[in-house]
């Protein structure tokens, strides 16, 4: 089991509640899509699971042990098992691509190593692997400010594929992308979970590639989870409820796209 709640309860530090009563299993290997309206908690859950925040109630646990029941230097060797793709990556502007994606081993090597590598990159090959997987083994040694929205969003995803970590989490990666790119970057992303066997759980405003890259499908709102389901079981009238008083456009597939079908779909 790569992770599992139970009751779990989140509150902000100004007591504002973030997540209520949260039951969720994920086995190890499974890809798992959270969609729901913005404000829904789907951040603050992966918050939570990458524990960079704590539970107020409930039982968790991630890769196998309770997070907090560890100690802080234990609990950060449990966290370089853990890849977080963010929907701004946090790369310093000056910072050249290489060293950004260099940095996803850092919780994996030795200090030494890892200073070292800041200083001289010591795997070009592999970043510029890492990055050739998605378009971008010509930006290696470019400052992360010369890059846009979605090359910094890519470099961010990019580095998680360096670190080959046993969970990734994925808050919005593809947000700044247009959806053909973005479409190809989950794929990516997917195949590479599926190739070694590990978890992908990925939040997304776009429900349509929710439904074309993952098998499961999670809808959260106000703080809860309104539905679990295998992405062909996920009905329109589920996400007209998920989705009530949010704008409708487009159209959804309603099951497993192969080929374009037709449904409407709820934006966020």
């Amino acid at each position: 089991m790569s992770l599992a709640l139970s009751g779990v309860d989140l509150v902000h530090a100004n007591g504002q509640p973030a997540l209520r009563g949260i039951d969720l299993s994920i086995a190890s290997g499974e890809r798992v899509a959270i969609i729901g309206p913005s404000g829904a908690g789907k951040t603050s859950l992966l918050r939570l699971l990458a524990t960079g925040l704590k539970p107020a109630a409930g039982q968790f646990e991630l890769l196998g042990v309770a997070p907090w029941s560890l100690s802080g230097r234990e609990r950060q060797r449990l966290r370089t098992r853990v890849g977080l793709i963010h929907q701004a990556p946090p790369l310093p502007p000056r910072q050249r691509v290489v060293t950004a994606v260099l940095a996803g081993k850092l919780g994996q090597w030795p200090l030494a190593k890892g200073l070292l590598s800041l200083l001289y990159p010591l795997d070009s090959a592999g970043a510029q692997a890492a990055l050739a997987r998605l378009d971008l083994a010509d930006k290696l040694f470019q400052r992360c400010d010369q890059l846009s929205g979605g090359q910094l969003q890519r470099v961010g995803i990019a580095r998680v594929l360096y670190q080959a970590p046993d969970l990734i989490l994925a808050d919005e990666p593809v947000s700044a992308m247009d959806p053909v790119l973005a479409d190809h970057t989950l794929g990516v992303l997917c195949a590479d979970a599926s190739r070694r066997g590990v978890t992908l759980l990925a939040s997304l405003h776009a429900v349509e590639l929710a439904l074309a890259h993952f098998p499961r499908i999670v809808g959260v709102r106000d703080g809860r989870i309104a539905f679990d389901r295998p992405r062909a079981e996920v009905t329109q009238a589920d996400l007209d409820a998920l989705y009530a008083n949010e704008q409708l456009r487009g159209d959804l597939p309603a099951s497993p796209p192969v080929a374009p079908t037709v449904l409407n779909i709820p934006r966020c």
